[in-house]
């Protein structure tokens, strides 16, 4: 008797760890933006790269698009107009917000987004769609995509913090286990 076989990569790859996971992520994400001088969010250490409340705000503005256009049905992000179909799920924020509002979007951010996608079906998550650099991928795999480009993002904020002299907040958990021990 033939086995019927599940969807592809959805035994391998559970929805809730992926999704849990990417919770965890933003959780020391928005941790840095709070933990950075608040005055001192448009620093950057080279005129060449982004400050940090613009790194801050692409991890914010890339998973509320990405994220808002795979839950809209989106199959095809290399289609035309890319950049104002994923405008169209963006959270409205000011460019120059502070900290705090930062922070607090960010924890929204990924509070909706991964209860939004939790509600999915394993078929919605096996479906195939084209990433937007061509690459036929899963949802699933579009969703870990999108929480290791803010993986990314987030290092560069840790990069920042410690150009001020600051501590993570994953290397102070780690720090306080090794103390406790």
């Amino acid at each position: 008797m033939r086995r019927e076989q599940p969807g592809y990569n959805v035994v391998m790859v559970r929805v809730e760890q992926v999704l849990d996971s990417w919770r965890a992520i933003r959780q020391d994400t928005a941790a840095a933006v709070e933990d950075f001088p608040a005055g001192e969010l448009d620093y950057r250490p080279t005129a060449e790269v982004s400050t940090f409340r613009e790194i801050a705000r692409h991890v914010l503005d890339s998973s509320d698009g990405l994220i808002g256009l795979l839950l809209s049905g989106d199959e095809d992000l290399t289609a035309g107009n890319f950049r104002e179909r994923l405008k169209t799920h963006l959270r409205a924020l000011p460019a120059d917000a502070g900290a705090t509002e930062l922070a607090n979007a960010l924890r929204e951010s990924v509070a909706q987004r991964t209860e939004q996608l939790a509600a999915e079906t394993p078929e919605f998550f096996a479906g195939m769609m084209t990433r937007f650099d061509g690459q036929r991928v899963t949802r699933l795999e579009m969703v870990q995509f999108v929480k290791e480009h803010e993986l990314t993002h987030r290092a560069q904020l840790f990069m920042y913090l410690r150009l001020k002299g600051m501590v993570p907040a994953t290397t102070r958990r780690r720090l306080a286990k090794q103390a406790a021990k």
